[in-house]
Parts: C-alpha cells; structure tokens; sequence
C-alpha cells in the first residue's frame, strides 16, 4: 500500500457540561446523533480535505476500504471474540450444544454464532465463529477441547517421526467452513465485511509441539535450538497449509483475513524474525498472488516490541493491542501501513461517558485513513452487552468529514 495517512492526532475530551449529550459529545444531526471529534492536527488546508473526503469509488464494504487505505467517512468498527460467551444468545446455545468441536464444526451453528453479534449489534465486521486450530486434523493433527484445559494434541510432534503424521491440506474436511462464509456473505450482503481468519505457523506450531496450552512455551522454544530442523520443516508445511486455508476462505467468500500470531508476542524479537516472520511473509506472498485485492490483517498479542518488524511482512493492517498507545504506533509505524485496535476491553466495564472518551481518543490517535475500530484484544467473559452496543454506536456516530471541517473552520476564524 502506498496511501498516506493523515494523523489528526490526540484529544482528551473534557466534560463540563450537565448534559449527558454535552459530556458525550453528542450534536443533533437531521434527526440523529453525531459524535464531533476534536483533534490536535497538523495545519490541513482546504484542497487536502476535499481530496481526502472525497466519496471512494469502491464498491467494497466500509472495512475493506478501510484496510486498502481508501478514504472513508468513518472508521469501521468491529471486536476480537465478538461472538461468545459474554452473549446471553450464546450461553444459551452452548447449553444445547455443550462441544465447542460441535459448535464451530456445524455449519447451521457456525452461521448461528456469527450472527448473533451481528443481529444485536451490526458491526462492520461479521467474522465466523470458529478456531485457529479448526484446520489441523485437515493436514494430520487431530486435537480435541477439553472444557478446563482446552485445546488437547494427543501426539505432539517433536521429532522427525512425528512429522510423518503431516500431509497436505483436505479441504474437502473443511467444508463446513466454506459453506458457512458462503451463507454469511448471503446475509450480511454488502452491509457488512464478512472476515475470516488463521493462525500464524508459529502459533500453531506452539500448540502442536507443547501439546496444549501453555504459559512458559519451553518445549517449542527450545526445539529452536535442540530440533531446528524438525521446527522449520513444521513450519514451513503449515505456511502452505495456511496459505491454501486462506484463499479457500476468500474463495468462499471472506472479503478480509486476519492472522493471529497470538503467541509471537512470547518470542524476543530476534527471535521472532527468525522463526515466525519469514513464514507469515511467506503466507502473504502466496495469498497476494491469488487474491490480490484482499487485504490481510496481523495481529500479534504484546507486540508493542515487534511493530516495525510487523511493518515487514507486508500485510495491510497491523492490529495493536492495548499496551501499545495508539499515537505512538501510527508514528511507528508511518504511513504505509493501516493499523487496527486498540481500546482496552476493560473499558466496557466502566462508565458508558469513560468508554465514550476512550473511543474518542483512539480514534484521533488513528487519524483518518487506514483505521479499524476494535479492542486491543478479545472481548472479556461478562462484558455487560450494553457496554458492547455502545461502543458500536459510538463508531457509527463519528464523521471525519465534520472534523476536519470544523478544524478548518476553527483555524479560518483565528487567520481572520
């Protein structure tokens, strides 16, 4: 992507007035309500604005045009872990169909989950109900979930014995995947950007070697230095697994990827350029000559140390999480890349006005180009679902067009 952002920097928005539409921020806008955004901004002149604001030509969804960097009016919004158990309709559901294998196995319930949050909540991003570790027993790994401990690999691979289990990816055996994005897409339309996902190699590698999970990572971090031949051999047959799980869900019909290297974060950086990024540079090579014009997402959990080297893997969007401050990201990692995130989840826990501000606040850090609204992590178990219906109103409310204009109006009145 070679598209500039344009930062319009921080703000704190201070609430003096007793008027909850005052301390919110809130305008009366042709019947609605419009959240106005004040930005610390460099100097914008008017010719920028019109060519900024102007209406795209795409005719992809709000978030796709958001990922490639297209100027948009607002920034689209969706949450990690958008469907689940913070979601009454949920519990509900999983007390009928208590396998979580059954529940993100079955198309009917796949489709079920996926639009749950989407029913309650329409967000820009309907992404489907399923698991980084959905596509193993496809290329040889059989896994089950046990309902304390999680994900369980009977026979975990730490030899050049155990990679003989490998082989290529069935696609056939992931059906249920294709066909459920194919219903999504249906019933979303073009009101929402249907995304799918995967795991990074290192990540799923993590759980192949360890055998589930794990806090220390010792087994895979050593087989670095004990076994590296068997971990790259790993590696790279899940970098084409990978690759062709991706295609086959655009294929099927996602309109954006996200790739979760959840625990690249656990690697010191040197190490993190060595043993995962050269596969995940790997996957989006593949993937960009398939599907060229479906943008890619990496999100990696505490990689505030691994930014600029995210930057090198040549994906479109970088998702931060929470510890990393939005502003100080966009500087990071300069204009050639979008970036996600990154409001803490546990601000849905407090005041609606805090989760307002917060909301506000990342997104003046963003800028207005090349930002998807999202937590800077999955949403909490017990999240109150009027915190999560909030944050999303408050995305549909803001206008970047009404923030520039008003800036510019403000700096016209001082020249004067």
């Amino acid at each position: 992507m070679s598209s500039t952002f344009i930062n319009g920097g921080c703000c704190s928005v201070g609430w003096t007035s007793s008027s909850l539409f005052d301390q919110l921020g809130l305008r009366s806008n042709n019947g609605g309500t419009q959240i106005r955004v004040y930005p610390k901004t460099n100097f914008w002149q008017k010719k920028s604005i019109v060519t900024t604001m102007s209406s795209s030509s795409s005719s992809d969804p709000l978030l796709v045009q958001a990922a490639k960097g297209e100027p948009v009016t607002r920034p689209p919004a969706w949450m990690m872990r958008q469907a689940g158990r913070y979601m009454a309709a949920y519990r509900k559901l999983a007390e009928k169909y208590p396998s979580f294998r059954e529940r993100s196995e079955t198309t009917d319930l796949i489709v079920e989950i996926s639009l749950q949050p989407w029913k309650a909540f329409h967000p820009d991003g309907v992404i489907i109900f399923s698991d980084i570790l959905t596509p193993l027993p496809a290329f040889g790994v059989p896994f089950d979930i046990e309902e304390v401990k999680g994900p369980v690999i009977q026979s975990p691979i730490i030899s050049e014995e155990g990679l003989k289990m490998l082989h290529p990816i069935d696609l056939s055996k992931l059906q249920f995947v294709g066909d459920s994005l194919q219903i999504l897409r249906q019933e979303v339309g073009e009101q929402a950007s249907v995304l799918g996902f995967v795991g990074a190699p290192w990540t799923i590698a993590t759980y192949i070697v360890e055998g589930s999970t794990t806090r220390t990572y010792t087994t895979v971090k050593r087989m670095c230095h004990t076994a590296p031949d068997v971990l790259r051999t790993l590696l790279s047959h899940l970098t084409r697994a990978i690759s062709q799980y991706i295609i086959f869900q655009v294929e099927s019909g996602a309109q954006c990827i996200q790739i979760f290297d959840s625990w690249g974060g656990q690697l010191p950086p040197a190490m993190w350029e060595r043993w995962s990024k050269p596969y995940i540079e790997e996957i989006v090579g593949i993937v960009r000559k398939k599907c060229p014009q479906t943008p890619l997402v990496l999100y990696i959990n505490g990689n505030g140390g691994l930014l600029e080297r995210m930057k090198g893997t040549g994906v479109d969007v970088i998702g931060l999480d929470w510890t990393v401050d939005m502003e100080d990201g966009r500087r990071r990692l300069g204009s050639g890349v979008g970036v996600q995130g990154n409001v803490d989840p546990a601000y849905l826990f407090s005041p609606l006005p805090v989760l307002s501000n917060e909301i506000q606040r990342v997104v003046n850090c963003a800028g207005n180009r090349g930002h998807i609204l999202n937590l800077g992590h999955g949403v909490l178990v017990g999240t109150p679902e009027e915190a999560v219906a909030h944050f999303f109103d408050v995305a549909r409310s803001l206008r970047y067009d009404t923030l520039q204009e008003d800036h510019y109006q403000e700096r016209s009145k001082v020249a004067a």
